[in-house]
């Protein structure tokens, strides 16, 4: 018979870890007498990050007397207590590969419904000093589980467990722990878990996204290996001296580079969308490095602009050996300044390959393409690929630039408009008419974008988004495309420079925005790290553990949950060479 053995809570406090401060609630300690569980918690409990635990399917943490015993031997530990792994109910019984998803239970008052395994979080690991923690959880096969309250009530220490329901599709806690975090899934499985109602909403969009990725990788592979032998896949480690062919002004603040290779290696193909990073050696060091969206045909760089004297798209398409990077000249950017000032035809840089995942996908659906500024680079590059096709659905061309002489490429995506069978061009100006647009084929409207004008366009809630600009144009755009009905996962954005940085828990003090810069301390002595989208090149150094602490000394923005290779947050593409880790990863 399973009993309930302890009933641990404890509000959220600050604690200090790694000279910062975390807003945690996994300190828990064991209550005496009855406590009412209610649908979000139990009175006197609560969680610090609500983004990661707590909420109508994560409102009951369960943990294992069994789990207490195996640790205990496991860690050499004697001092373990009801609480120590953050569970709000310790129990005899229930063990993870025992207890299936959608099984449900009483004790006392209240009936509970299992709803998915503990969350792989760092905070375990500091409540227990043992920073690896949440991998061993997984790797051991003993997470713990989430409750959801089906029905309120009154919970004591010795209450009986009754199973009152058994979940569909009979996948215990450990099974569907192990489908998400460990190699070697199994389809049939995967999709045995999305079918199962209880499984929260969180875990279940995890399994959505494994099962398409798999599919898109299948597809990938079966249209695209026999299709490109030589070009489309392959990149080139690090970076390769690449010649500028020619510079092209657009407009007073913005110039395209072409780049062709210094040999007779062709260039892999790029994606529409992604960009390149580019290393000046000339000047100071470390190497500074920024990225610089393509924005031409993906794998053609020589596109017919509007002074570039072809008079016709066609006459003018780039060849297929050759990359087009657009900067636009920063007031104080130290690399968009010399790329403006100091390079000719002739010129080597240092580029690394193509990359980037925002990319346009493939399909028929309608394309939004939305951008303001110098973000419409990387969706040009889409234009591109939708206009050689042509796409068959409509495709609505939206930008905003402040006006005429700063609205870059304004002919040569008219031109590619007009290959289309369908497409819709709204262009709008942030400053007043100063009367010079007499005679324009494109209508503008002066004023910015708002939320309201971008409603009035008409746009088919069914098609994809792809948005670019400046982060409060985003921003803003964003969410006045979610107020309009456009699912989430139709809005792909991209955004120039690092990606918002993503710390579970810590105080927003302490996590407030800083300029990436050079570690502190002497300078390292073993390879050059460069940390591409920050801009940021330093020499690795012994003290530090991993990638992630030397990013993290840079006051890089940084995106991670578990920091022991487990949730896949902070995980990033192996390229080419090899790696080494402090803690090995449960899926290499």
């Amino acid at each position: 018979m399973a009993t309930l053995l302890s009933v641990n809570v404890g509000m959220p406090k600050d604690v200090s870890w790694q000279g910062r401060t975390v807003h945690t609630g996994v300190w828990k300690v064991p209550v005496q007498g009855p406590r009412m569980v209610r649908r979000l918690n139990i009175d006197g409990d609560g969680q610090g990050d609500l983004e990661g635990h707590g909420g109508e399917y994560r409102a009951v943490l369960v943990y294992q007397l069994d789990s207490y015993r195996y640790w205990r031997k496991q860690l050499e530990r004697d001092d373990l207590r009801f609480g120590h792994f953050g569970e709000n109910f310790t129990v005899d019984g229930l063990a993870d590969d025992e207890v299936c998803i959608g099984d449900r239970y009483r004790m006392g008052e209240a009936e509970f419904e299992v709803t998915q395994p503990r969350v792989t979080c760092y905070r375990v690991g500091m409540r227990l000093g043992v920073p690896a923690m949440a991998s061993l959880l997984v790797a051991h096969h003993r997470p713990g589980f989430y409750l959801r309250v089906i029905e309120e009530g009154r919970v004591q220490a010795g209450d009986e467990i009754i199973r009152t329901r058994t979940g569909p599709g009979e996948l215990s806690v450990a099974e569907i722990d192990a489908l998400l975090y460990l190699p070697g899934r199994d389809p049939a499985k995967i999709r045995t878990a999305r079918s199962i109602p209880a499984l929260s909403p969180g875990w279940r969009r995890s399994f959505d996204e494994l099962a398409e990725a798999a599919d898109q990788a299948e597809a990938a592979d079966q249209a695209e290996a026999p299709a490109r032998p030589d070009k489309g896949s392959a990149r080139w480690p690090g970076f390769r001296p690449l010649r500028v062919a020619r510079v092209v002004s657009e407009t007073p603040t913005v110039s395209s580079i072409h780049l062709e290779p210094t040999d007779r290696r062709p260039l892999p193909e790029a994606r529409p969308g992604q960009y390149l990073a580019i290393r000046i050696t000339d000047g100071p060091q470390p190497a500074p490095v920024r990225s610089y969206s393509l924005s031409s045909a993906p794998g053609r760089g020589d596109s017919g602009t509007a002074d570039s004297g072809t008079g016709d798209l066609g006459a003018g398409d780039p060849g297929t050996d050759s990359y087009r990077i657009s900067v636009k000249r920063e007031p104080h950017g130290l690399v968009s300044t010399y790329l403006h000032t100091e390079v000719r035809p002739g010129t080597l840089l240092d580029v690394a390959s193509p990359r980037g995942d925002f990319v346009l996908a493939e399909g028929t659906d309608p394309v939004v393409l939305l951008s303001a500024g110098i973000g419409v680079t990387p969706v040009l590059a889409m234009l591109y690929r939708l206009a050689s096709g042509p796409h068959p659905a409509p495709v609505w061309w939206i930008h905003t630039a402040r006006n005429p002489e700063q609205h870059a490429f304004a002919d040569e995506a008219r031109r590619l408009l007009d290959r289309l069978p369908e497409a819709h061009q709204h262009i709008f100006y942030t400053a007043p008419p100063d009367g010079t647009g007499a005679g324009r084929r494109t209508p503008v409207t002066y004023g910015h974008l708002t939320p309201e004008a971008l409603a009035a366009l008409g746009i088919p809630a069914d098609a994809d988004v792809y948005l670019c600009g400046p982060e409060s144009f985003m921003t803003d755009l964003g969410k006045a495309l979610g107020d309009l009905g456009f699912p989430s996962d139709r809005i792909h954005t991209e955004l120039f420079g690092a990606r918002a940085p993503l710390n579970p828990g810590i105080a927003a003090a302490a996590a407030a925005a800083v300029r990436p810069h050079q570690p502190p301390g002497p300078p390292g002595s073993g390879p050059l790290v460069t940390f591409t989208r920050s801009g940021i090149s330093a020499p690795w150094s012994a003290v530090y553990n991993s990638l992630l602490e030397l990013a993290e000394a840079c006051d890089i923005p940084t995106r991670w949950s578990c920091r022991t290779g487990v949730c896949h947050t902070c995980v990033t593409p192996l390229v080419s060479g090899e790696v080494d880790y402090t803690t090995p990863p449960l899926e290499p």
